[in-house]
């Protein structure tokens, strides 16, 4: 079968030939019809990611749409390595498939599950997010931050701030449903002071995408303002500004933070899977918006080397 290969960990994915999955009793086989980059596919491809198996080659992809062979469209997730979503054909238990609302298209479907499952885990799963509550979405202006910032007003959050570098993202981000827009472009103690006016405001959950300096400020801001024990609930979900932060112990001894993650590991597959249904449901109803962009598999070379995070590339199978 035709595939997006990886042949050694750092190198760009190709375009060729890989055997075909074999399935067992109980399997569901897939055609693939649409497969989406992602952070964690990058990650799993360049061998940096903590999920990475480190073995080569394989077929890069970890999600994808495609059909039964009755016929039904389903989501997908985690097909057995050496195998990926990134090819014509995928094996994968029945549980880690759900259903494709007949209102999704297959590209819309595959651009929306992974970086709108990371909040609506995050939301649902770890900070169990009520309407009524404040949210602070730390790295918004990404693909993954503009859906948390709509899953959260569609969770009924009664405020949400959100923070980006690229001033003109946040104003797109502000049309999307954010009320304050933080830009990360202050030097350290103007920042502090800009997140710590937000929290003494009041502000329930934080969800954050960077860590990194903006983290450890947030953090920092949050213990300082503090306000009586009024708990925090930090959810960590990306690091895409450094993996490490100094943060004193004081920090937490002298606040009600609670700082948790979320994504593989923290919540259970099961459970991943059960938000992604969930999403995928409510995206149609929700109107959600997502930026996208649909390139032959062929074309997997090029295509990977020109992503970014600000639109999401969907391979499709069917050229």
């Amino acid at each position: 079968m035709k595939a997006a290969i990886v042949q050694a960990a750092g190198q760009t994915p190709i375009y060729g030939d890989f055997a075909e999955p074999v399935a067992s009793a109980g399997d569901n086989r897939i055609t693939v019809t649409a497969a989406a980059i992602s952070h964690l596919v990058k990650g799993r491809a360049s061998g940096t990611h903590y999920s990475a198996s480190g073995k080569f080659p394989f077929v890069v992809g970890i999600d994808g749409v495609g059909r039964l062979d009755d016929g039904r469209r389903v989501y997908f997730v985690l097909p057995k390595a050496p195998y990926g979503s990134m090819a014509e054909r995928a094996v994968v238990p029945p549980a880690q498939c759900v259903p494709v609302p007949d209102d999704l298209d297959d590209v819309t479907a595959a651009a929306i599950a992974n970086p709108g499952m990371s909040s609506w885990a995050a939301f649902t799963e770890r900070a169990k997010l009520k309407a009524g509550e404040t949210v602070l979405i730390n790295g918004a202006t990404g693909t993954s931050g503009r859906l948390a910032v709509q899953i959260a007003k569609h969770f009924g959050a009664k405020k949400i701030i959100a923070t980006g570098r690229n001033t003109d993202a946040l104003r797109e981000v502000a049309a999307l449903g954010a009320d304050v827009t933080i830009p990360l472009v202050e030097d350290e103690k103007a920042l502090e002071e800009s997140f710590k006016k937000q929290f003494a405001e009041g502000i329930d959950v934080v969800i954050d995408y960077l860590w990194g300096i903006s983290a450890q400020t947030l953090l920092i801001a949050g213990a300082k303002t503090g306000a009586e024990a009024v708990p925090i609930r930090f959810v960590q979900v990306g690091s895409m500004s450094g993996s490490d932060i100094a943060l004193p112990g004081a920090a937490l001894r002298a606040s009600a933070i609670e700082l948790m993650g979320s994504g593989i590991g923290s919540v259970s597959l099961d459970r991943l899977v059960s938000a992604i249904g969930a999403l995928l449901k409510a995206a149609g109803p929700g109107d959600f918006k997502v930026a996208a962009k649909s390139v032959p598999l062929s074309d997997v070379e090029r295509a990977w080397l020109a992503d970014d995070s600000t639109h999401r590339t969907v391979f499709t199978m069917n050229a």
